[in-house]
């Protein structure tokens, strides 16, 4: 199978793992006889950008806390992930760290009584910037998908926002939505 063949669904990536059961993409890597790793390039807290901002419901500039990686399929870049969460929720946690968190951020998050009920996504397409290129391997122009995931409570409080960049070419999201 080649990196275009890839279909990648949400759903692993928003339910909480049995502690110690290593990551979702590792185990959908796995499950297709790929290997599947991240680096944690940063983690810590930073000046909100104007989209989490808005998705946050804060002003611009506002502490937030990110965890920045680079995602990989076989030992290539194949993604470029940063994930948000207000201070309240990460600041002082493992999630401000940059060790890998065993079962993933979205069993930490539920350990600390933070549990996502609602998911919210938006895919669009651009042109990537000059570093997007240089670290995902692609040729200056090629476009990218960016995909953007808010992750509400039972409140509807924002819990985590990604912003995921992936080569347009390498990937295909699939959705599949039961109605009734």
């Amino acid at each position: 199978m080649s990196s275009s063949d890839w279909v990648s669904t949400s759903l692993p990536y928003l339910t909480p793992r049995v502690q110690g059961r290593g990551n979702a993409w590792s185990d959908e890597a796995a499950a297709q006889g790929r290997r599947g790793t991240q680096r944690i390039v940063h983690a810590g807290e930073v000046p909100a950008p104007l989209v989490i901002a808005e998705l946050f419901g804060t002003t611009e500039g506002a502490p937030v806390v990110v965890r920045r990686r680079i995602i990989e399929l076989d030992g290539e870049p194949c993604e470029l992930t940063d994930t948000y969460y207000p201070t309240e929720i990460a600041r002082g946690t493992r999630l401000a760290r940059t060790a890998k968190i065993r079962g993933g951020a979205v069993t930490l998050l539920a350990e600390l009584g933070h549990v996502g009920v609602r998911v919210r996504e938006d895919v669009t397409a651009r042109v990537p910037r000059a570093e997007e290129c240089e670290t995902l391997g692609i040729p200056s122009g090629e476009p990218v998908l960016q995909l953007t995931r808010l992750t509400l409570d039972g409140d509807d409080r924002p819990i985590q926002a990604d912003l995921m960049t992936m080569p347009a070419h390498r990937q295909r999201l699939r959705y599949e939505i039961r109605i009734g």
